[in-house]
């Protein structure tokens, strides 16, 4: 389904688990800088995840990064927060809204409302790299999932642009896995410091040693930024998954997590492109 930029898409298998090719992002992921929530600047009328944000990054030639929510009619819209209050002028969970009343809330900065998945893939048109990560929406990072990620397949069928699919939740990649294996998919991750975290000290623990990785059949990770030289994260890139990284903030963050990272996920600045 995913057509590359540039370069293949599927690599040697990572673990003993299954029997299936797993798929590898394309070459144009890893060398175009990523977008964090799209070119935001809500000063110039840019806010996260919006149109606008959106056809900035295309404009530059950035890859694109993307968060999914649930509405309360089983959409998948494009948003960050669990609840309207930072990024709009409303209140209140954004699951006990309909698609068609959160089109209609302006995000702050802008006229816009809130943007769906069909939506943006139409604007995106496989221009450039497109990274979604699916909000864990079972609140403990456990398996009561599958209403998002339901809604995901559906709309990607026949998406024809690059794209990737990546959650915190490795239950939500590992069903991704099932609904559309040919795409790539990966595990963000974290130092997980419970100080930061609404999860228990043994969820952190687990979800910090990265277990999940072959289960789920992934062939990159996103990683904290600060926390790129866990030993864990080493051990993957050296077998040969791909390490992108979260969020990048200024060239000389850049810099540094390059040591280690084949690509970023940056906002705030405008990262270099490489050759």
């Amino acid at each position: 389904m995913t057509a590359p930029v540039t370069g293949p898409t599927t690599g040697p298998m990572i673990g003993q688990k299954t029997a299936q090719t797993i798929p590898y992002l394309p070459a144009d992921f890893l060398r175009l800088p990523l977008a964090h929530r799209a070119l935001h600047d809500v000063s110039d009328g840019r806010p996260e995840n919006s149109r606008a944000a959106i056809r900035a990054a295309i404009a530059a030639g950035y890859g694109i990064e993307i968060d999914l929510q649930l509405s309360s009619d089983n959409r998948a819209m494009v948003f960050h927060d669990y609840a309207l209050d930072r990024l709009t002028g409303d209140k209140g969970p954004v699951r006990l809204r309909s698609a068609q009343n959160l089109a209609a809330i302006p995000l702050t900065g802008s006229d816009e409302g809130i943007p769906d998945l069909a939506e943006v893939l139409e604007i995106v048109a496989g221009q450039v790299p497109l990274l979604i990560e699916l909000k864990d929406q079972d609140g403990a990072m456990g398996t009561n999932i599958g209403a998002l990620e339901h809604a995901t397949a559906d709309i990607l069928r026949g998406y024809d642009g690059p794209v990737g699919l990546m959650s915190f939740n490795p239950n939500s990649v590992g069903m991704m896995a099932d609904l559309m294996p040919d795409v790539p998919r990966g595990i963000v991750t974290s130092a997980y410091d419970p100080d930061d975290w609404p999860l228990s000290k043994v969820v952190c623990d687990h979800l910090r040693a990265i277990p999940d990785f072959e289960r789920t059949r992934s062939s990159f990770v996103s990683h904290e930024v600060d926390d790129v030289t866990r030993p864990r994260v080493l051990e993957l890139k050296e077998s040969g998954a791909d390490i992108l990284c979260w969020t990048v903030r200024s060239a000389a963050q850049e810099t540094q997590a390059r040591e280690v990272v084949q690509n970023i996920t940056f906002e705030g600045y405008l990262a270099a492109f490489r050759s």
